[in-house]
């Protein structure tokens, strides 16, 4: 028997999850929680004789979000596998939920008997991903790394971001107008962009300037 904890802050949708599950012979909800916290508490109640195998996890939750539980679970070193079941799909949400250490991502509109056979195989320990969330990695792997700016390349893109001209970033640093210029192309080409308000924008978006 593969005992299941559903994490959900809807109560529709944790009784609707255990009308789906309880039907299964091989599987029995032992408990529902409403947030992250409630689900800690709860899989640290369960016995050792009938401890959780599997977590249906949401992630948006009010107190304690999902990612937050699943790495929780890990810090602690807790048993049970967390099969995230939610409708979000941005990368801010799945790739923190799988670095955290969640064995599978899937969708809510995800097919019923797609969501037994996920609780089983996350049960196994095999990672269960919906087609979009594994198009998304795929897209990750497949991206080329960021080019990260050097230091003196930070310095010129700080300047540019206090209103700076060309030939007063290249006083300040020391250099010519034309090394200026230089780095500001590399800046360009690393960030993917064409002028100078694109790049500071592109720079505050990555965390590399601050305001």
């Amino acid at each position: 028997m593969i005992r299941v904890l559903i994490v959900d802050d809807h109560p529709v949708v944790r009784d609707g999850l255990r009308g789906v599950l309880t039907a299964e012979p091989d599987l029995a909800v032992v408990g529902e929680a409403g947030d992250g916290a409630e689900a800690l508490a709860r899989i640290a109640d369960a016995s050792a004789a009938e401890p959780v195998d599997v977590v249906l996890m949401d992630l948006r939750m009010p107190v304690m979000g999902g990612v937050e539980a699943i790495k929780e679970l890990r810090r602690n070193g807790s048993g049970p596998r967390v099969l995230v079941l939610t409708t979000f799909d941005t990368d801010r949400d799945v790739l923190p939920a799988i670095e955290a250490g969640a064995t599978g991502y899937l969708l809510k509109d995800t097919p019923r008997e797609e969501l037994l056979r996920a609780v089983r195989a996350a049960h196994r320990g095999e990672a269960v991903l919906s087609p979009a969330v594994a198009g998304r990695l795929m897209g990750q792997v497949r991206s080329p790394a960021e080019e990260s700016l050097s230091a003196r390349e930070l310095e010129v893109l700080q300047l540019v971001a206090g209103g700076a001209t060309n030939r007063e970033a290249a006083r300040r640093l020391f250099i010519s107008e034309a090394t200026i210029k230089t780095h500001l192309l590399h800046i360009y080409a690393k960030l993917d962009v064409r002028d100078r308000a694109s790049a500071v924008s592109a720079a505050y978006r990555r965390g590399l300037l601050t305001a």
